[in-house]
């Protein structure tokens, strides 16, 4: 997927029924690399609803062993 902002190092989405996500890594002005998770979704009147988590430094790996366990219980 291609974004529109040149601070986009990486850009992909997954596709679920009303709902997509995208993972994004971006930098920052100042530098700094960090994840960008976004979720836009239909709401029950068709408007689409957005929300982005921003995780930086040292939490990205945190995030990751934390989605890695809690998905081993769901699956």
């Amino acid at each position: 997927m291609a974004s529109s902002n040149n601070n986009s190092l990486f850009s992909t989405m997954v596709r679920s029924g009303r709902t997509t996500y995208f993972v994004d890594v971006r930098e920052a002005k100042n530098g700094n690399k960090f994840l960008a998770i976004s979720e836009s979704r239909l709401d029950s009147e068709n408007k689409k609803q957005r929300a982005t988590v921003r995780v930086f430094g040292e939490s990205v790996h945190e995030l990751r062993k934390a989605i890695d366990e809690a998905s081993a219980t769901i699956g």
